[in-house]
């Protein structure tokens, strides 16, 4: 798909993986809308990329609504959207599981990134073309201790994912699920502040590298999946 001149939205994009995506998509000539809860953060990062900022919470339904209608408005078409908005919280082993983590976490990282996904497949079907890239995690492809709350989620987008992959492919709609192993980003951190580099780890650019490159593709094609992993972290 040649880039330029398309719409794209990016949640979370104030910082990390969706930051670094919008400004890569910006650097192609995409039109680039980027959500997020923090309004400092968020009307920063737009204005230091050139996004369009938009103030909304993925979990919330008139937010998702708001999004789509202000897009919509301003665009006769819609092409891309990047759900990269979620978060982990409630590191436990079974049977010290914190359900209000729980509800947090699904919150955002299945049913906003769910709710998101309907809207732009809404358009997308009318248009009959369309892309969907979901951030998932390594943590979707295998569990590991204290990870419940945060791998069961990313196994949920995972699934998510493979049913709108069946769900919208005759309808031209292409859908991406991608992995990302540990990168620096702020993921944890309470204060939202990226965490500095470290020179065996993931970059976000290099998950950004991953979405450009597989939204490049003609559009007769589509890879399903991918995976990225640090080459040697330790």
């Amino acid at each position: 798909m040649n880039l330029k001149g398309k719409i794209a939205l990016v949640t979370g994009g104030s910082n990390g993986i969706g930051k670094q995506t919008a400004l890569q998509l910006i650097s192609e000539g995409v039109t680039v809308y980027i959500t997020g809860r923090n309004e400092e953060r968020l009307h920063a990062a737009a204005s230091e990329i050139g996004a369009k900022p938009l103030l909304a919470d993925s979990s919330i339904q008139a937010d998702v609504d708001r999004v789509f209608a202000q897009i919509m408005s301003e665009n006769e078409l819609f092409d891309i959207l990047v759900n990269n908005a979620g978060f982990g919280a409630g590191w436990a082993e079974l049977g010290e599981l914190n359900m209000d983590d729980m509800v947090r976490v699904y919150q955002t990282n299945v049913f906003g990134a769910a709710m998101m996904g309907q809207a732009a497949a809404n358009i997308f079907k009318k248009q009959k073309s369309g892309n969907i890239v979901n951030i998932g995690s390594t943590a979707s492809l295998k569990g590991y201790a204290k990870g419940s709350i945060y791998a069961s989620s990313k196994f949920a987008l995972r699934g998510l994912s493979q049913c709108w992959q069946a769900d919208l492919r005759p309808f031209n709609v292409r859908v991406m699920h991608v992995n990302p192993s540990e990168v620096t980003t702020a993921f944890g951190k309470t204060d939202g502040l990226m965490r500095a580099e470290e020179e065996n780890k993931l970059r976000p650019q290099e998950i950004a590298d991953v979405i450009v490159s597989q939204l490049k593709m003609d559009n007769r094609g589509f890879v399903p999946e991918v995976t990225v992993w640090a080459t040697n972290p330790w």
